[in-house]
């Protein structure tokens, strides 16, 4: 189990404005801030924090577990609208297994963020 994770940013303002809409979908939201760092969860826990720098890191691929598909395509909508740019629009990826649906979207720094559920779809 992960309790937490970190990414490297170039322009802390803009990844928080970019993450702050397209993890709302998932209940994530700013759950604190200090200088330079933002740290982002839900049900008040920040497990997912970025930190600007002057230059990020080379590029990372962060999966947040969605509860549903329809979550996975809020997501990714709302990854869009802030800025994303698609990496794999919502759909199953029967190469991981025949219930994995994702969707993945570039973050201004490039770097590879998907939402995935991994229930049957019921119809």
């Amino acid at each position: 189990m992960i309790d937490h994770m970190g990414l490297l940013v170039s322009d802390i303002e803009r990844a928080l404005a970019f993450y702050t809409k397209a993890l709302a979908p998932l209940g994530y939201e700013v759950i604190m801030r200090f200088g330079p760092h933002a740290g982002l969860g839900a049900n008040k826990k920040p497990d997912f924090w970025i930190s600007g720098v002057t230059a990020p890191t080379d590029k990372l691929h962060v999966a947040f577990r969605a509860p549903s598909r329809s979550v996975v395509k809020a997501f990714y909508e709302a990854a869009m609208a802030a800025g994303g740019r698609d990496n794999g629009p919502p759909g199953v990826r029967e190469m991981y297994h025949p219930d994995y649906y994702g969707a993945f979207v570039l973050d201004p720094d490039g770097h590879n963020i998907e939402a995935v559920c991994h229930e049957p779809y019921l119809g």
